[in-house]
């Protein structure tokens, strides 16, 4: 008799799962329902499907820049918080013209010299009428990066709650404290 009323009860169960998807898209900012690509990859990324409903970090980067060194803190901060829900994502930018003449190279910084394991968007712009659309909503609710590794804090329903110019560091407290104030 158990078992007859599980089989009973798919029915339902599938009709609720049919909403989820509806559900789920309401729930994700437009600026961030779009085909990215990955750097150095032919896989794309829907940041939707990635970070709908959750806290994220979201910088701007170069691979030969003096900032570079930061990836090391971010990948930190990626490690210590994604248990609690914050998505890093890192964009991946030859708008102030030190970025690696290859994707490939920029692939090599990233992931060998640096050990990135969160995701990272190919190159784009990320200022101007041809940035990225992430960084067009981002540069709408706060200034557009003046640099590499521009951090914006953004919370679970899209509002960017802080940015912090290029000179603080990953694990300053200061950017610290606005990661978990959106946990």
């Amino acid at each position: 008799m158990k078992d007859l009323k599980q089989i009973l009860m798919i029915p339902a169960l599938v009709a609720g799962l049919m909403g989820a998807p509806q559900a789920f898209a309401d729930s994700c900012p437009a600026f961030l329902d779009h085909e990215q690509r990955k750097l150095h990859s032919t896989d794309t990324v829907n940041l939707c499907e990635l970070a709908a409903g959750k806290p994220m970090l979201v910088v701007n980067t170069a691979s030969r820049c003096g900032y570079t060194g930061q990836f090391e803190g971010l990948e930190a901060l990626h490690k210590q918080y994604a248990k609690d829900g914050l998505v890093v994502v890192g964009f991946a930018s030859d708008d102030f013209r030190q970025e690696a003449e290859t994707e490939a190279e920029a692939a090599t910084v990233c992931f060998k010299n640096f050990g990135v394991t969160f995701t990272m968007i190919a190159p784009g712009a990320v200022t101007g009428p041809d940035a990225n659309p992430v960084f067009q909503a981002i540069n709408e609710q706060s200034q557009p990066p003046r640099w590499n590794f521009t951090k914006y804090v953004i919370d679970r329903s899209g509002t960017v709650v802080e940015s912090f110019p290029s000179r603080v560091r990953p694990e300053d407290p200061e950017l610290i404290s606005a990661v978990e104030s959106v946990l």
